[in-house]
């Protein structure tokens, strides 16, 4: 029975008509638009993100309804290095918009908090991770940094070692904070891909390099050990084609295997050198008779 499986697909409302649509009604506070492997980008005033936010939520023909991430981008070379990214989503047409705002490290951008209320959480990770304020937001805390942390991760001129580093102090009975302090070994790193080689040189490599470019190795000085070990010629490689040359089920010591097939009692006789405790095997009375006839 053939099953039609373009019916269980959810269906997806068309872009047509949405970048007319955006334009007519966000007009000014849009300063530029792009469509891109059918995806549309706003780039919008930073002052009118709630104006835009709500026009696109309640106008009908967008009625992008839900927020569904705030993202962070950071560029340093850039008058304002931070770029703010929302992503809404129709529910009712299923399809999606991303509106971009750009912003400094001391101008607060207006809160959506209000249009949304998810968008607490969402700022609040974007002001832990960039340092972006928001203007609105009652609750405006870090969210993924520790307590008394400096610094925002994300930004690009933020070093990788961070500035401070944790750790457990058993004098103290708790976690303390330290200036990070790397050893001299940590300072310095190779960036240089595996394959590509070291720029240092070991002892030897010079005689890889003669070799490739042809020249003679140096003869070895007299009664010196041989500079170049000579290459082992490579064996053949044993093969087995009856499970009888595999030695399967052939003993390795004839006399290890009669100790193995010994009974119980003769194994427990030899480690613990006496007999296990049990009946006599020869019964009192079975020895030899004594002169005169009668048993022993």
């Amino acid at each position: 029975m053939a099953v039609n499986l373009a019916k269980h697909v959810p269906k997806t409302a068309s872009d047509d008509g949405v970048i007319d649509a955006a334009k007519k009604v966000l007009g000014d506070a849009l300063t530029d638009l792009t469509e891109h492997v059918g995806e549309i980008t706003l780039v919008v005033r930073r002052d009118s993100i709630v104006e835009v936010s709500r026009a696109l939520r309640d106008t009908p023909g967008l009625e992008y309804q839900q927020l569904m991430e705030i993202a962070g981008v950071d560029y340093p070379e850039r008058p304002e290095r931070f770029e703010l990214v929302y992503h809404l989503l129709s529910l009712t047409k299923n399809r999606r918009i991303r509106v971009k705002i750009s912003t400094d490290e001391t101008t607060p951008v207006p809160s959506v908090t209000g249009l949304w209320p998810v968008a607490g959480w969402l700022e609040r990770e974007v002001f832990d991770m960039y340092g972006v304020p928001f203007s609105g937001n009652a609750d405006l805390r870090r969210i993924l940094t520790d307590y008394g942390f400096e610094g925002y991760p994300q930004r690009k001129d933020f070093p990788l070692t961070g500035y401070v580093e944790l750790r457990y102090s058993e004098a103290e009975k708790r976690v303390v904070y330290e200036p990070v302090a790397l050893p001299q070994d940590f300072r310095t790193f190779d960036f240089l891909m595996p394959w590509e080689g070291p720029e240092y040189r070991l002892p030897g490599d010079e005689k890889a390099t003669a070799e490739a470019a042809g020249a003679p190795s140096p003869a070895p000085a007299p009664n010196a050990p041989s500079a170049v070990n000579p290459k082992t010629p490579a064996e053949t490689p044993k093969t087995t084609e009856t499970p009888a040359q595999t030695g399967a089920g052939k003993p390795a010591d004839v006399q290890a295997t009669k100790e193995a097939r010994k009974p119980r009692r003769a194994k427990a006789e030899k480690e613990v050198g006496k007999p296990e405790a049990g009946p006599d095997p020869k019964p009192k009375g079975s020895g030899r008779p004594r002169k005169g006839g009668g048993p022993a």
